[in-house]
């Protein structure tokens, strides 16, 4: 699957013929209203259908290359097991699964690989990059800069659903320290990478794993929620936070069940982004989707009438089951809390692997070749530079500062994924689903 993300701000489109029940395809609606929701834009070239490689950079950026040249202008980029768990390819933990179910990417050196020759100011890149989602957008936006193209110009969303990581086992902090690196990440984005989506919430995880529509949807909003929350503590505006995120449902078994489950998250979503700290109700951003790109015309073919009435029936018994569900996590103490506690699992009954690339074939070589551009990036970079930009990055998270500043002075200096997220590893610990 490709995806493509809405763009933060939403105009609203009137419906054509007073009276009429219908909206037009490609309304911009009220979250209230029946309907679909506009294309990100019009006229964009195709979008990649699926996660764009797996193995090294090398062989993912050749891919890459051929789709640019083929007209694709929306990548996709999974990570293998490794770096989405903050470890470097050499490193014990990362033994058997380097490359296995997406690329490894240790450094900023593989990030020009990965993208040498894609034009980043005119080509979308979703990345599914989880716990350490920070420091490789950052070495997107390092690789951006080294192309001439201004981070403002960047544009793209990642997967950083943390709370969702710990459900699944893909945590590599606290808690606490899990949300105040996305706090600085959302802070971050808002300031430097004004196109870019912080945080694309997803549902996927906990569907795969049993939980029902209302479910999902209770789950993705309490979420949102802690998020949002979370910035606002950090002091960036609720409705600024806000817009910096995407919700990514999963695929239903049925069209009607789909379009369904995102009719009702846009109304609880709506209530509660208005009911945050510090949120202003005129100023509350809608629910924005994180769509897949092939599945979209799915929920809308349902949804064009502007509601059959067994579509609006399902979302009315969707939205009371996830109202009940978010009240109970409220009364467990939050999101963290509830999937601390176990709580989830009322909803998630069956068992799923964790993490990504389970499963998956993994070419030994991909590892030798990794290894080896890691033991001569560290024999070429200047190690003054790196020691200093990862004592200030310590420095910074035992403190206030926003992280990403002095994580993105040690990356451009040299310093790998691994190293990064042992410096913080070293302040904040680990979570013990973390490993190693």
């Amino acid at each position: 699957m490709g995806y493509e993300t809405e763009p933060p701000a939403a105009t609203a489109r009137e419906p054509r013929g007073a009276g009429r029940r219908a909206h037009p395809v490609g309304a911009r609606l009220p979250p209230l209203l029946p309907g679909v929701p506009a294309p990100a834009s019009r006229g964009r070239a195709w979008a990649a259908r699926g996660p764009t490689g797996s193995g090294s950079p090398v062989e993912a950026g050749a891919r890459h290359r051929r789709l640019v040249a083929d007209g694709v202008r929306e990548l996709a980029v999974a990570f293998d097991p490794p770096t989405r768990r903050g470890h470097d390819s050499d490193a014990p933990q990362a033994r058997g699964q380097v490359g296995g179910g997406g690329v490894a990417v240790d450094s900023l050196d593989d990030m020009r690989v990965l993208f040498g020759g894609v034009p980043l100011d005119r080509v979308s890149t979703y990345l599914a990059a989880g716990a350490p989602a920070a420091v490789l957008v950052l070495l997107l936006q390092l690789t951006a800069e080294e192309q001439g193209v201004a981070a403002e110009r960047l544009c793209g969303a990642m997967g950083n659903d943390i709370l969702g990581e710990y459900r699944d086992g893909g945590a590599i902090f606290p808690p606490g320290p899990s949300l105040r690196l996305v706090a600085d990440t959302l802070a971050y984005s808002g300031s430097a990478l004004p196109r870019w989506t912080a945080i694309s919430v997803s549902g996927a995880p906990a569907a795969a794993a049993g939980a029902s529509a209302a479910g999902e949807v209770a789950f993705m909003v309490a979420n949102g929620a802690a998020y949002v929350r979370a910035a606002v503590a950090a002091g960036t505006p609720a409705d600024v936070a806000a817009s910096r995120l995407s919700f990514s449902f999963a695929a239903r078994s049925t069209l009607v069940e789909e379009a369904a489950a995102v009719r009702a998250a846009r109304r609880i979503w709506t209530g509660t982004a208005t009911e945050l700290p510090g949120s202003r109700p005129a100023a509350a951003p809608p629910l924005r989707r994180t769509r897949r790109r092939g599945a979209e015309l799915r929920p809308a073919w349902v949804d064009a009438c502007g509601g059959p009435d067994i579509v609006e029936s399902m979302a009315r018994d969707i939205e009371s089951a996830a109202r009940a569900l978010l009240r109970e996590i409220a009364e467990a103490g939050g999101a963290v809390a509830a999937i601390e506690g176990g709580f989830w699992r009322k909803e998630a009954v069956r068992s799923r692997p964790a993490g990504p690339g389970v499963g998956r074939s993994v070419d030994p070589a991909v590892a030798a070749r990794q290894t080896e551009r890691l033991a001569k990036l560290r024999a070429w970079r200047d190690g003054r530079r790196v020691t200093t930009g990862l004592d200030r990055l310590r420095t910074d998270a035992a403190g206030h500062g926003n992280v990403l500043h002095p994580m993105k002075e040690a990356l451009a200096a040299g310093a790998t994924v691994g190293e990064v997220c042992d410096a913080l590893r070293e302040v904040w610990g680990r979570h013990p689903s973390a490993g190693g």
